[in-house]
């Protein structure tokens, strides 16, 4: 691993890329594993979503099950690891798929975190934005008088609340896609951690950040698609990796 802190001490804008990796050190479950939420239900895709209503219900469902993981979850050696790292000057961005927070909970700046599939911690009105914490969303469908009958609306606008998040079928951010691009450009070092690299166009940004000049390495406990043309590939437990070579 020397060849790669020597990597990491020259480089001076680094991208560190996280998937569903890093986080399952925490607790929290690959939704695409073998035994992942996804293998045991169907996802609900995002035009269902916007056109039923018993689908908005079963969602909100759904997430507050799912949420019992993540509530509990708090930042591993892993996430330690990168905020360290980020303290040296060394990091532009933090680039993740995952919707659990860990990077901020770790004391990274919000500026500094692009969550590309969103974030699972909170709400918003698909209409005009208004931000919903969770309690206020599970109170509402949780009264004597609903009882989960009918889904939440936005207060200002009568818009549809959704879960901070990019659903299947969901439009990825615009500005978030727009940073994480010209971040992968501009960058000396990529660092891909956690990741299958196999949801699009996310797993699209270590290549395009290949293409521009910057040294790829990729740290997961399987092999990837991207293996072939990354410049380093370490097949090993994540945190005590990242322990090793970001202190």
């Amino acid at each position: 691993m020397n060849d790669i802190k020597k990597w990491i001490a020259e480089a001076n804008k680094i991208v560190i890329f996280t998937g569903a990796g890093i986080s399952t050190e925490s607790g929290i479950p690959d939704f695409r594993s073998p035994g992942g939420i996804w293998t045991k239900m169907q996802p609900i895709m995002f035009q269902d979503f916007l056109s039923s209503e018993a689908s908005q219900i079963e969602s909100w469902k759904r997430k507050f099950v799912i949420d019992k993981d993540m509530k509990v979850a708090k930042p591993n050696i892993g996430h330690i690891a990168i905020a360290k790292l980020y303290s040296k000057n060394k990091i532009s961005y933090i680039l993740t798929q995952n919707i659990d927070n860990l990077h901020h909970d770790s004391g990274i700046p919000d500026n500094k975190i692009i969550e590309l599939h969103g974030n699972s911690t909170y709400a918003k009105c698909l209409n005009c934005n208004k931000r919903y914490e969770l309690n206020y969303i599970k109170e509402f469908l949780e009264k004597k008088d609903n009882n989960y009958s009918t889904p939440p609306k936005c207060i200002e606008c009568n818009g549809i609340i959704k879960s901070a998040t990019i659903s299947f079928g969901q439009p990825m951010p615009i500005k978030e896609m727009q940073i994480a691009e010209k971040a992968s450009i501009e960058c000396d070092l990529f660092i891909a951690i956690g990741s299958s690299l196999k949801v699009y166009p996310a797993a699209g940004l270590p290549i395009l950040a290949k293409k521009n000049g910057a040294k790829l390495i990729i740290i997961n406990r399987e092999a990837t698609e991207l293996d072939s043309i990354s410049d380093k590939v370490l097949n090993k437990e994540i945190g005590v990796t990242l322990d090793k070579l970001f202190y």
